[in-house]
């Protein structure tokens, strides 16, 4: 069998209301997907999505005609296309769900087959009035979800430990709370600094009083040092990695102490070969394993893949905020969104590659390119 082309489109669903991201100063009004189809000459197609493939253009010709199940050879070519141009890894989950195909098998059990489910926390995106969050938070107790996550952007981290405390008093301990502090890293217009370590240690230790069980991203991804400071200084689990992109970063966070929680998402950096290398590395040195998973629902599905077939992962991401972030919204390229079940799990599908199927009504639509 031979690849015999690649396609990529790109999409956009408009979003009205817009969506006010904690992260971003400005209101998304829109929400752009990639979608990647590898075909092979026995008409097999695999299909991947996540980040926008910036630069592959022209690159095609180095996997067509070449066998879809080397995939290792495969990551080295797009390992050398990130570093010269930009992060192309949706290729790599449509080659696992091609490779899928072929052999009649979903990928969670070709990495290993550890499990087909996994527990998701409920990764909120907006940030609401204490009263307003706290609602919320019995909100997703009631759908099913045993752990949440809050953002931290408030301007004042007093006024985001209010907020946290309103979760707190209405739920108690019926919730595992996460929080993210959002400091690694800034959208491509903002020009204000993260915070040092001495602004981080204060807001850490509030956290521990309220029993928050990780504080994510608490200070530039560059420093090490600081975060390695903090998790030898604190009690709580110090989370980051999203938007590294080198593995070989990864082995030096874990070698240095700096995370007890690894956060790689496979759709923005080595796709599923790449982080299954991370991801058994964070194992052997005792560091949680739980990826990032903000594209769209394609990209939470390849990552549960990778985590629950491998990974020994207490949650996963699931990027979920209704009603501004619904799974309508996030998961608007696929014939079906993924949910949780009743117990805040989400269960993977027995069928080949990673499960999913296109709404090829709406890509038609929202096609841009």
């Amino acid at each position: 069998m031979k690849i015999t082309g690649i396609e990529i489109s790109h999409h956009r669903l408009p979003l009205d209301p817009p969506f006010h991201a904690s992260w971003d100063t400005q209101p998304r009004v829109a929400f752009d997907a990639t979608i990647v189809r590898v075909t092979t000459d026995e008409g097999l197609v695999g299909i991947g999505s996540g980040d926008t493939m910036t630069g592959f253009a022209g690159h095609e010709r180095f996997f067509v005609g070449q066998d879809p199940l080397a995939i290792e050879r495969h990551y080295r070519i797009l390992t050398n296309i990130q570093f010269h141009y930009g992060r192309c890894w949706p290729l790599d989950l449509a080659l696992w769900d091609l490779a899928g195909k072929i052999t009649g098998q979903p990928v969670w059990k070709l990495l290993g087959g550890l499990s087909d489910r996994i527990p998701a926390y409920a990764s909120s995106g907006t940030l609401r009035q204490p009263e307003a969050l706290a609602d919320a938070a019995e909100a997703y107790l009631a759908r099913g979800f045993k752990a949440l996550k809050i953002r931290f952007h408030r301007g004042d981290w007093r006024a985001d430990i209010k907020a946290l405390e309103a979760v707190r008093g209405r739920i108690g301990n019926r919730l595992e709370l996460m929080v993210d502090c959002n400091q690694g890293w800034r959208m491509s217009w903002d020009a204000y600094a993260p915070w040092t370590l001495k602004e981080a240690v204060p807001v850490a230790r509030e956290l521990e009083r309220l029993g928050v069980y990780w504080m994510e991203e608490p200070l530039h991804r560059a420093d090490r040092e600081g975060m390695r400071r903090l998790r030898e200084m604190v009690d709580i689990r110090i989370a980051g990695g999203e938007m590294t992109r080198e593995l070989s970063e990864f082995r030096d966070l874990i070698r240095d102490g700096c995370l007890d929680v690894l956060q790689p998402d496979a759709a923005l950096v080595g796709g599923i070969t790449g982080l299954r290398r991370v991801a058994v590395m964070a194992q052997e040195n005792n560091v949680l394993f739980t990826p990032h998973t903000w594209t769209n629902g394609m990209g939470v599905v390849a990552n549960c893949h990778l985590t629950a077939g491998l990974c020994d992962a207490p949650f996963v991401e699931f990027p979920y905020d209704p009603p501004e972030w619904s799974t309508k919204r996030r998961d608007f390229m696929m014939a079906t969104p993924l949910e949780v079940d009743a117990d805040g799990m989400i269960v993977l599908s027995g069928a080949p590659g990673l499960g999913y199927a296109l709404d090829e009504a709406v890509l038609a639509k929202t096609r841009i390119g």
